[in-house]
């Protein structure tokens, strides 16, 4: 089936992953931290084409690369948001407060929450770059499941002081309801080292359709070296890395969900993965006798996270 003329469009997500050039556009954007950073999505429309009125739960900024859109926006907040079962939220009744016409190179920031309506003046192409903010539900759901896994599975709670109920069997004791609080309290119990690698993993988990493709053939740590010699590394586009200090002595860095800890003298190594996407072995070159560092080169070549160039 043919598309119509006109007042259609097309959203393509995650476009950053897969083409090097949007990746490196996403670079101006680094003054936020990575794992605030979601993806760069590009719409394509043709003339009176958009999605309708809609709101954000997070930051964006929309970028216009080719062509012409004329974006409405309001700060109402008595909105309803519609259409169940899509992620977009559109909302009825909505009626600009301010417009503009956006042409190419021109670019319009978004806070939450601010109701906007895209509408594309001939063919355009507009580029959005989103940033995540993770849910109360979905962090409380991801740290339930890790509290699960440490939790033995055949214990169970007991009743060691079970008294005689015949008077009033349907009673849920009061001291009953101590016993229960005390220990559900102590298996929700989080302490701060737990709670920091939890979230770097959290945060830095790539999306179901995003994750990387290990090596066919992985090396060790002296093969790495060898190859460092006369190669350099690149981080592959789809991967998410940040880091963070943990102590005097430590940090952890964090790569796809995945956790490795380091001494606390590679944190500008640490930072330096975060923050560059080629690295040419003449900057990797002091590294190789630290036996530290060559581990988490190999580690991060053999989940797929950087290949060697």
């Amino acid at each position: 089936k043919e598309l119509p003329a006109r007042e259609w469009t097309l959203l393509v997500q995650d476009t950053d992953k897969y083409v090097p050039e949007l990746a490196r556009l996403l670079d101006r954007f680094r003054f936020i931290p990575n794992w605030r950073i979601d993806d760069l999505m590009v719409s394509y429309a043709t003339d009176g084409g958009g999605v309708g009125p809609h709101v954000d739960a997070y930051d964006v900024f929309l970028l216009q690369a080719q062509g012409f859109r004329r974006w409405a926006i309001s700060t109402e907040a008595h909105f309803d948001a519609g259409i169940p079962g899509l992620d977009l939220k559109q909302v009825r009744d909505f009626v600009a407060q301010q417009e503009w016409l956006l042409g190419p190179g021109d670019m319009l920031y978004l806070p939450p929450g601010v109701v906007h309506e895209g509408t594309a003046v001939g063919d355009c192409l507009t580029f959005s770059i989103g940033f995540r903010v993770p849910s109360d539900a979905e962090m409380l759901a991801d740290l339930a499941g890790l509290l699960i896994g440490k939790t033995e599975q055949s214990a169970r709670f007991s009743d060691p002081e079970l008294r005689d109920s015949s008077d009033d069997p349907g009673l849920i004791s009061h001291a009953v309801m101590q016993r229960l609080r005390k220990r559900l309290r102590a298996l929700l119990a989080v302490d701060s080292d737990m709670l920091d690698e939890w979230f770097g993993r959290f945060i830095t988990e790539p999306k179901p359709w995003l994750h990387v493709t290990p090596p066919r053939r992985k090396l060790t740590a002296t093969q790495m070296k060898q190859s460092l010699e006369t190669r350099g590394l690149a981080r592959d586009d789809a991967t998410n890395l940040s880091w963070m200090q943990t102590s005097g002595v430590t940090l952890r860095l964090f790569a796809d969900g995945r956790c490795h800890v380091l001494p606390s003298r590679l944190a500008a190594l640490a930072a330096l993965l975060c923050r560059q996407h080629a690295f040419p072995n003449t900057l990797l070159r002091k590294y190789l006798r630290d036996a530290a560092a060559l581990q988490v080169f190999t580690d991060l070549y053999n989940a797929g996270t950087v290949r060697l160039e």
